[in-house]
């Protein structure tokens, strides 16, 4: 075997397999003039078909705003970011905060994006209650946000965000506002989802260890203006379950990870 551990690389996809997400020279800048401010890149990337990445990095790098230029909310300064697509709505996005709507139920919150492509109403709730079902919802589905715990909101979230069958799924530290033994569970549940569907997800975290458990590849961003420094690929093989949390390797690498971003952490809290 060979070092678990390779030295960082421009991440590119796997030979022989086109991108899913391309990124060239990817920046973005708010403000003009004496005001402005440098919050992304030059960033390049990659994600393959299928591959799940996740990109950690200091408060205030960019992270968010990488996600939501893959989103199409927001344009970047210069360069270029491309997903490969066959559908007109190839995106489907999961935040922080759930983004779920109070006075939709949980069925009608789930069938949100299938409404608005016109999906025909009986096939869209036999999609919407297929996923309430396969996360455990299935009892809710007449019940209301407000009724509901922290969890199960993010658990509406997504399914509402898999039941367009997106293309790219791209999340942004969605379990960020849960407690620690709910992230947990929460994150063992999205692996074996994806690893299920083989949707393709870019993940935007603060955790190094929800990175390497469910990330293809993690990658490390420096302090604003944020740049890719570092790639590492965590070595569980898939199919994967949340048990690698115990093994050696699993802290080793989370160590390692937290070397790299020690000193980007660190320049980002000290005043310029």
């Amino acid at each position: 075997m060979g070092d678990p551990h390779p030295p960082p690389l421009t991440p590119e996809p796997a030979p022989g397999r086109s991108a899913k997400l391309h990124a060239r020279s990817l920046t973005r800048t708010f403000g003009r003039g004496r005001t402005a401010l440098d919050a992304l890149g030059p960033l390049d990337l990659d994600i393959a078909p299928g591959e799940f990445t996740c990109i950690v990095g200091p408060s205030g790098c960019g992270k968010s705003t990488l996600l939501r230029i893959a989103a199409g909310l927001l344009r970047p300064s210069t360069g270029e970011l491309s997903i490969r697509t066959a559908s007109a709505r190839p995106a489907a996005m999961i935040f922080q905060d759930y983004g779920i709507y109070d006075w939709k139920n949980v069925l009608a919150n789930v069938r949100f994006g299938l409404d608005i492509q016109r999906v025909p109403r009986r096939e869209a709730d036999r999609r919407a209650r297929d996923w309430l079902a396969r996360i455990g919802l299935a009892d809710f589905a007449d019940a209301y946000p407000g009724a509901l715990s922290g969890g199960m909101r993010q658990r509406v979230a997504i399914a509402r965000a898999l039941a367009v069958e997106p293309e790219i799924l791209l999340m942004d530290e969605p379990f960020a506002a849960l407690d620690a033994q709910l992230r947990t569970i929460l994150q063992d549940e999205l692996l074996e989802l994806t690893q299920t569907t083989r949707t393709t997800a870019l993940f935007i975290t603060h955790s190094l260890e929800e990175a390497i458990v469910l990330g293809d590849r993690v990658l490390v961003m420096s302090a604003r203006p944020g740049r890719i420094i570092a790639e590492r690929r965590p070595p569980f093989p898939r199919p994967r379950t949340g048990d690698m949390r115990s093994a050696p390797e699993f802290t080793a690498l989370k160590s390692e990870l937290w070397e790299l971003l020690r000193g980007e952490v660190r320049g980002e809290a000290v005043p310029a």
